[in-house]
């Protein structure tokens, strides 16, 4: 019998592939079936694992392989992936049963035919897994483009994404970046400080046996330590939600104040909302906004569990004017669609999904949202625009972008967090003043 987190884990690669699905929606979709947290675990250790070391995987499997990896049926190749992932990341996990399983994965999928090949490349790897063979580090004067490569395999990030880093960083800080993305990542909450401080959600997290601590960088936020912090009461009556510490610092960049009018334009899943909402006190108010009907389910879904009765959910157009009267908000975040490239350690099928010329387009519709935003912004209001992504086209272009045709804005400030720097994804934030 195939064991049922490896089974659930094929699936969900098969359906990444396929339906271009993200990991975390796939993952979602499969591991219902699952009753077991110990298989439930696995599942996702299996998925984002082989997702994040994908090219160090295809490299060792290349090896092994008489024919090209990306010759062989979609199914056997992502069988090959996520066995090869066991045998060399997850040591603890007995190798027979890794393969054993790899094996019969392939004849259900009606592949029979590979089966010799998948038991025959898995093997061998298994037997050399002490030795493995990886690509010489080159000097670094020997050029851009041999460190690139070089990072590309050991690293496994994409390697038009890793020159961009190298131009900007330079070697040191941007293999730690790397490394950093490689790294799983731990929970992160946000206390709903509507209806609890930081100080009494880590009390009563502690009472069920969860161990957290302060974030650093956010004001309010708590990192787990160890227990099942999703499983306690504080967080499934909403007293606390799940969001990174770069996450709740644009929350924290907006400032809003007790008594002011924010708009929250493209809020689902809610977590900027529910900080904001704090923010404005109950003689505030926050209107939170998303464009599509199932991501606003989310985002109600989200405000009702944190109870919160200061705010406003409105769908708004894809395209136009927004359904607001002009200058009616003091402030209006903006945390844009954008590609994610900041957040790659925890969602790793990002670093394949995402290429360079999807930013000229990501880009366009970033601008057209801050336009869109700026009509309804008081004059001495301030326009805070945030992506979680690492890249300047989506970035400071963005910006410069709109100040060129909206000369009433003038940049207030700009926040940036580096993994490098603060150990921390990379978000981008710019606050942006309208006059009065």
């Amino acid at each position: 019998m195939i064991a049922p987190a490896r089974l659930a884990a094929l699936d969900a690669l098969r359906q990444i592939d396929d339906e271009r699905l993200d990991m975390g929606e796939a993952v979602e979709r499969v591991r219902k079936p699952l009753s077991d947290e110990r298989d439930r675990a696995l599942l996702l250790e299996i998925v984002s694992g082989t997702l994040r070391m994908r090219a160090a995987l295809d490299h060792q499997l290349t090896l092994r392989l008489t024919r090209p990896l990306a010759r062989l049926d979609g199914v056997v190749r992502d069988i090959l992936r996520m066995s090869a992932f066991q045998l060399i990341y997850l040591t603890r996990t007995p190798s027979s049963a890794v393969i054993n399983d790899a094996v019969n994965l392939t004849r259900r999928g009606g592949k029979t035919s590979a089966t010799g090949l998948v038991n025959a490349v898995l093997r061998a790897l298994n037997r050399e897994r002490q030795r493995l063979v990886w690509p010489e580090r080159p000097r670094e004067a020997s050029g851009l483009a041999a460190m690139t490569r070089y990072f590309g395999i050991v690293h496994s990030h994409p390697e038009w994404l890793i020159e961009r880093w190298l131009r900007r960083y330079g070697v040191g800080d941007t293999e730690r970046w790397l490394a950093f993305n490689n790294q799983s990542p731990a929970v992160c909450l946000a206390p709903n400080r509507t209806l609890a401080s930081r100080e009494a959600v880590a009390e009563e997290l502690a009472a069920d046996g969860v161990e957290t601590q302060p974030t650093v960088h956010a004001s309010y936020g708590l990192h787990v330590s160890s227990g099942p912090a999703l499983a306690t009461r504080a967080f499934r009556e909403g007293r606390c939600l799940v969001q990174d510490e770069a996450s709740q610092l644009i929350g924290e960049l907006v400032s809003a104040q007790r008594g002011e009018r924010v708009l929250d334009l493209c809020a689902s899943p809610g977590g900027k909302t529910v900080l904001l909402a704090a923010d404005v006190g109950t003689t505030g108010l926050v209107v939170t906004c998303d464009v599509r009907r199932h991501r606003l389910r989310v985002l109600t879904e989200t405000l009702a569990r944190a109870r919160i009765a200061r705010a406003r959910i409105v769908q708004v157009p894809v395209a136009g004017s927004l359904p607001f009267a002009e200058g009616c908000f003091d402030r209006v975040l903006v945390d844009a669609p954008c590609s994610g490239l900041g957040t790659v350690r925890r969602d790793p099928d990002i670093r394949w999904r995402v290429t360079a010329a999807d930013l000229p387009a990501l880009a366009a519709t970033q601008v057209l949202l801050l336009q869109r935003a700026a009509a309804v912004v008081r004059p001495g209001g301030a326009l805070v625009y945030s992506t979680c992504s690492s890249e300047p086209d989506e970035n400071e272009q963005v910006v410069a972008a709109f100040l060129a045709t909206f000369p009433a804005f003038t940049q207030a400030r700009v926040h940036q967090t580096l993994p490098f720097r603060e150990g921390l994804e990379a978000f981008f934030g710019s606050v942006l003043t309208r006059r009065a």
